[in-house]
């Protein structure tokens, strides 16, 4: 199979742990015969240095002609500690899901048993835990309206949903569910907001009509952050609207035992995008450091959902499992004579090339 990827490794770590991915997509290249395509294009504070946009018009044009998007990450301290800069990094993020359609961010959470021991909960409470989370990307309080008094002494962010957004990826996430453990807890705060009380309803509506074999309860955002915590194998597909998906996604990462394991994938109606949840961590940046396995296992995302290539998916992350069996591991997961992330990323590589057999 001959696809095309557009490559945007972004600012801080993203460039050393998109590097490693693509380590490890060549060697699928190899083992399983397929051609890949890599175009390379500016997004975040290395796009803003280069051009003055976060997210620039030629950067659009190489995603909107690609099959996929391996995307690294985004941020950079001199934009992100100043409160008065006009153009952010983040500013590229929210305009490419827009530009793209990417309405629903997927992000799996997976603990491994080598990992046990490195998460801060009980190793009892982690066994076992394996769900994934449904964010809506392109609504919600991050897109509503905004701004300052003239005083500066007020401030407001509006929270907007409509019926549309929340139909288009309940229906994912009740689709996931049919395929997992036919369970969907949805995350709100419909007690308080208004726009939760127009996602409960919607939701419920939407499963009676069409999912009712499907297990549907409903949490809010507080008691969904200490369950996490409490009993996270409780949990099979979560739902949830853009700033809780945020938050609660980033305090499900840290109980795998390292934020650096954790992948994501944002789809619509155009192109799929496939990131690291970790940011761009820019005290790590050239230092070798960083986890790459959120990298490579995004890759590893890409294949399976954008390109339908289940097998390769699955060699992928028996190689990263594999590779973490055997004691190559990062700084973030053994501070003791730990691995750099090339040595990760060219071991977790040959692997893959050695055979599908060999890690399947």
């Amino acid at each position: 199979m001959e696809k095309k990827i557009a490559v945007l490794k972004g600012d801080g770590i993203g460039p050393e742990v998109t590097d490693q991915a693509l380590k490890v997509l060549k060697a699928v290249e190899k083992t399983f015969g397929h051609k890949f395509h890599y175009t390379e294009a500016l997004v975040g504070a290395v796009a803003i240095d280069a051009t003055g946009n976060p997210f620039p018009e030629e950067t659009l044009k190489v995603c909107q002609s690609s099959d996929a998007i391996l995307f690294g990450a985004i941020g950079h301290p001199k934009y992100d500690n100043d409160p008065k800069a006009k153009v952010r990094p983040e500013q590229g993020l929210l305009a490419m899901r827009k530009a793209l359609g990417l309405f629903a961010n997927i992000r799996p959470v997976n603990t491994y048993k080598i990992l046990e021991n490195a998460s801060p909960l009980r190793a009892d409470l982690v066994q076992n835990v394996d769900f994934v989370v449904f964010r809506e990307l392109t609504g919600g309080i991050y897109f509503g309206t905004r701004g300052r008094s003239e005083d500066g002494n007020m401030a407001f962010d509006t929270c907007t949903y409509t019926r549309d957004e929340i139909l288009r990826i309940s229906k994912l996430a009740f689709e996931s569910a049919r395929q997992r453990k036919n369970h969907v807890t949805l995350v709100d705060k419909a007690n308080v907001l208004a726009s939760s009380r127009l996602w409960r309803e919607v939701v419920k509506e939407y499963h009676a009509a069409n999912f009712a074999d499907v297990t549907l309860d409903f949490m809010f955002v507080d008691n969904a952050a200490m369950k996490i915590i409490q009993q996270p194998a409780f949990f099979d597909v979560v739902l949830t609207e853009n700033m809780f998906g945020d938050i609660i996604t980033d305090e499900a990462s840290v109980i795998t035992g390292s934020m650096g394991m954790l992948p994501s994938a944002s789809v619509g109606s155009v192109v799929g995008l496939y990131e690291p949840i970790h940011g761009s961590y820019p005290e790590g940046a050239g230092l070798n450091i960083a986890n790459p396995n959120g990298a490579i296992l995004s890759a590893a995302l890409l294949l399976e959902t954008s390109f339908g290539m289940v097998a390769e998916a699955k060699a992928i992350r028996a190689a990263v499992e594999k590779a973490m069996e055997d004691g190559i591991l990062t700084i973030d997961i053994r501070r003791e004579k730990p691995n750099s992330t090339t040595e990760v990323g060219d071991y977790v590589a040959n692997l893959v090339a050695k055979g599908a057999s060999v890690v399947a």
